[in-house]
């Protein structure tokens, strides 16, 4: 049986949401989204977590979170640093503020992890069913089979957006429970007549069906994608960055590259549980009633980690 380990994407800066919001409590006793996620992660079988970084926020967060975290679970730490990777001599621009975007970050794990993996945000609530039905899978998956197998765990899109503003979305397209195409929308507003994206910072808003399967950036994989995400890093940079200086590296669309060139299959598993987050500050309020809500009705114990 392989060993998944699971990562935790938590080195965004939070601008949207004005703060470090992974270490914002949203539970009654000052626990946080992370907590949840690693007390659903241990029950399915998890047994390591590394957390993606940023350097400058490596004290204040081991502090806060690691400490707790490491009486549950082995802890590891990588950085999300933007220098790694590279191409030899490519010189960062000065008005670069924003990191390389998910791929390099999972990207920049790579010597912290051995076999299957999987990711999550920091910032996110899946429910305890994802995590049960990705550490399955990433326990028997066949990790040198090719083409490679991954998986992800879907959650319908509007029970994923907010009124307070737009949100980034892996938008599938999937044949039975197969992913056949993925696009990462990075405006997805909710409007009066359901969800709609927008590649033109929503001066034309284009109108998506409420129920269409969207990816929550909780993927499973096998080691075989981090040659993959090195491979493909360089000419992102080399080419996408001349088209948008400030585009990212999305895993979603790494993953709908390999779609089409066929060197992937992803298995799609629906979530059982309602997906919740904070993207802003607004959407707070919500997150911390649906948690309520969940201990009430024994999903959690009222203080997580007594």
């Amino acid at each position: 049986m392989n060993e998944p380990t699971l990562i935790i994407l938590a080195a965004g800066m939070g601008s949207r949401y004005g703060g470090l919001k992974q270490i914002d409590p949203i539970g009654p006793n000052g626990e946080i989204i992370i907590d949840y996620s690693i007390y659903d992660a241990k029950r399915a079988g998890f047994k390591k977590v590394v957390f993606l970084i940023a350097p400058h926020m490596a004290e204040a967060f081991q502090n806060s979170v690691g400490k707790r975290v490491e009486e549950h679970m082995e802890v590891l730490y990588a950085f999300q640093e933007a220098n790694k990777y590279l191409p030899e001599g490519y010189v960062i621009s000065p008005e670069r503020k924003k990191p390389w975007g998910t791929g390099h970050a999972v990207l920049c794990c790579r010597d912290k992890v051995e076999g299957p993996f999987a990711i999550i945000n920091a910032d996110d609530y899946y429910g305890p069913s994802a995590f049960e039905q990705i550490y399955k899978q990433l326990s028997e998956v066949e990790v040198n089979k090719r083409p490679m197998q991954f998986f992800m765990v879907s959650y319908m899109l509007g029970k994923t957006v907010t009124d307070k503003g737009s949100v980034a979305r892996g938008v599938c397209v999937c044949e039975g429970d197969s992913l056949s195409n993925i696009v990462e929308r990075t405006y997805v507003v909710n409007t009066e007549n359901g969800p709609a994206y927008s590649t033109d910072k929503g001066e034309t808003l284009i109108p998506i069906p409420e129920n269409t399967p969207v990816s929550m950036n909780f993927w499973g994989f096998t080691p075989a994608l981090f040659d993959v995400l090195e491979e493909k890093f360089p000419i992102f940079i080399n080419e996408a960055l001349k088209l948008n200086p400030n585009d990212e590296m999305y895993i979603p669309n790494v993953v709908g590259e390999m779609l089409r060139e066929g060197t992937c299959t992803v298995k799609v598993m629906q979530s059982r549980d309602e997906w919740h987050g904070v993207t802003y500050k607004e959407d707070k309020p919500e997150v911390v009633k649906a948690i309520l809500n969940l201990i009430s009705e024994g999903v959690y114990p009222h203080n997580l980690w007594s």
